[in-house]
């Protein structure tokens, strides 16, 4: 079995390094694809009706482009089955984001290229090369003027460069980063590298040898790019260093909608004390930990009223599933709960709608957040908008962009939330948040809701535009 591995894994990298250099010969070879439609920008966006922070950023930059090139026809490149109306209508009910003129939809019939279940192996890969498929599919179809990519797939950036597009990039996470190779070469265990690989030295080496092929096409499919976006400083500082062939990435915070959010009272009703948190069930959120961490600090709560205020809060998971795999994980952190024996301070709202967390977040007194380089952290700024205050993951964007302290008036910080990386680190943060005073919790709260305002809708428009805006239809 590790020789047919080593086999395979060799085979793999040999066809990471072909694809690169056929992809070199196409460049310079000739497109074969139809010519530029003059006047059109084309959003490559498979799953548009996707309903998330992703789609969020989709549908502004949508609204950018035709509010700055009024002349300019606006495509997206969706999967099959879905509708320009349907598309608009759900843009503006869920995320409040009329767009004025209609769009064109050039549909995907390949979209299961790109569905990391479709490949259980050597999924990095096999993404990579289904996204090419699916890229070319589209341009077959259409070559616009401006091609803007909204969902990371850089693979096919080349193809549409050639074909005389201009390419422009934003980046919610690299498709692979240093950390992630880093974690290979230590020997570090996680749900993208599993114990049998890192206990061996040759599989490691072999992961190490796969995965810098994909980062030498990772960054060679960069360079197509006439402009790139980050949205987050540690995404921005893994663009820089993959893609440092090409054009430097600039930093443009995601559309978050906090406006909502704010109105919330920062007073809570203090008679029952919960946290929440919102993510949904899927492995790298790392909700165990937020189990063990709750468990903990009941086991070292005192006998006072402070220690029996931690005994008898509660930790409200708000997270959706979106399919078989995730409610089985939902089910196993239910039972670890029981296990834990916290089973009677959790409780699960699963798939809720706005309304729903909107409620649960005007009564919660903090936020848990605990996944590893969370390029973002769109649940952090909600907690943080809402008054709620955030007990998030001390890495990436949590740590370099939104748990920052707030400057005061005349020097000092004012904290507007916590950062931890261990389960005592957590359990000890929800004490302290579940026993401060409520004039010191009133103070961070504000604070953080005033931070959260650094990443509203009105500044993503402004920062889109001002990149984008020199290379639209003129």
């Amino acid at each position: 079995m590790d020789a047919l591995l080593m086999l395979l894994i060799g085979v793999v990298t040999a066809l990471v390094l072909f694809t690169v250099l056929a992809t070199a010969a196409f460049f310079l070879l000739g497109s074969g694809l139809p010519p530029v439609s003059k006047g059109v920008v084309a959003f490559f966006h498979p799953f548009a009706d996707g309903g998330g922070g992703g789609e969020r950023v989709l549908w502004c930059a949508v609204k950018a482009v035709q509010d700055a090139a009024p002349k300019a026809q606006v495509a997206i490149y969706a999967r099959e089955g879905l509708t320009s109306e349907a598309l608009l209508r759900d843009a503006e009910a869920r995320f409040n984001v009329r767009i004025e003129r209609p769009v064109q939809i050039v549909p995907l019939r390949r979209t299961h290229l790109v569905l990391p279940e479709r490949y259980p192996r050597l999924t990095l890969v096999r993404q990579a090369l289904g996204s090419v498929g699916l890229g070319l599919e589209g341009l077959r179809q259409l070559v616009p003027e401006v091609y803007i990519d909204t969902t990371g797939w850089a693979f096919p950036y080349p193809w549409a460069a050639r074909a005389g597009a201009r390419v422009v990039a934003y980046v919610h996470y690299p498709t692979i980063s240093s950390d992630m190779i880093h974690r290979v070469w230590s020997g570090t265990a996680t749900y993208n590298n599993d114990s049998d690989i890192a206990e061996s030295p040759v599989k490691t080496s072999l992961k190490l040898l796969y995965y810098r092929a994909m980062a030498l096409w990772y960054g060679l499919a960069g360079t197509a790019c006439s402009a790139v976006m980050a949205n987050s400083s540690w995404t921005r500082d893994h663009i820089r260093n993959l893609w440092s062939w090409g054009k430097p990435p600039a930093l443009v915070y995601p559309p978050c909608d906090t406006t909502e959010l704010q109105r919330l009272p920062l007073d809570r009703k203090l008679k029952q004390l919960y946290l929440v948190s919102v993510a949904q069930f899927r492995p790298e959120k790392n909700h165990l930990l937020q189990l063990q961490a709750l468990a903990a600090a009941k086991r070292a709560a005192g006998p006072t009223l402070q220690g029996q205020a931690v005994r008898d809060a509660k930790l409200v998971f708000v997270g959706g599933c979106r399919g078989e795999d995730d409610r089985r994980r939902l089910e196993a952190l239910q039972a670890a709960a029981e296990e834990l024996g916290v089973a009677g301070s959790v409780e699960w709202v699963v798939n809720a709608p706005f309304s729903d967390l909107r409620s649960l977040l005007g009564g919660a007194v903090g936020g848990l957040h605990s996944m590893t380089d969370e390029h973002f952290g769109i649940s952090v700024v909600e907690y943080m908008a809402a008054g709620v205050v955030p007990i998030a993951h001390n890495s990436a964007g949590p740590k370099q962009d939104i748990v920052q302290p707030l400057p005061l008036e005349g020097g000092g910080e004012q904290p507007t939330g916590f950062l931890a990386t261990s389960v005592e680190e957590y359990a000890e943060a929800i004490t302290r948040v579940l026993t401060m005073d409520q004039r010191e919790r009133l103070r961070i709260a504000a604070a953080a809701q005033q931070q959260a305002g650094r990443f509203s809708t009105e500044r993503f428009l402004a920062d889109f535009t001002a990149l984008v805006g020199p290379l639209l239809p003129k």
